[in-house]
């Protein structure tokens, strides 16, 4: 799930905040700073809204967010960057996946080579590349 997420530069670099989650926010001194903590920020406030008991918004579109006009005055000067929300749930769940057979061994080489189990890589080049995209 990617939220919508608004992204501010001032004299101390960069500033994300997220309409749907008022009071997250995160800063950087650069975008990809910025932006890689703004995914900190929100996992720890949704974790602390759920450790609460209180239910989640639906994540809006940034269709959504622009029709909105509570939000003009907030979006002003902002760029949106969508941000995924990554959670740890402080558990694994064993899976059954298919790979092609020379992917698998090139996986299980460069684990081996990095002194990773083949889940701590998967699990890890998951993340990258949802963080990254």
């Amino acid at each position: 799930m990617r939220n919508v997420s608004f992204i501010h530069r001032d004299d101390a670099g960069y500033r994300v905040s997220f309409p749907d989650f008022p009071g997250c926010v995160s800063v950087g001194d650069t975008v990809d700073d910025a932006v890689r903590r703004g995914g900190e920020a929100l996992a720890f406030h949704v974790n602390g809204l759920r450790n609460d008991g209180e239910s989640l918004p639906a994540p809006r579109s940034i269709d959504a967010i622009k029709a909105d006009p509570d939000l003009a005055e907030w979006r002003r000067g902002a760029d949106f960057v969508l941000i995924p929300l990554l959670l740890d749930r402080g558990s694994s769940r064993r899976v059954n996946i298919s790979l092609d057979r020379g992917l698998l061994e090139a996986i299980d080489d460069e684990a081996r080579q990095r002194r990773m189990t083949r889940s701590a890589f998967l699990a890890t080049a998951a993340r990258h590349e949802i963080e990254g995209t």
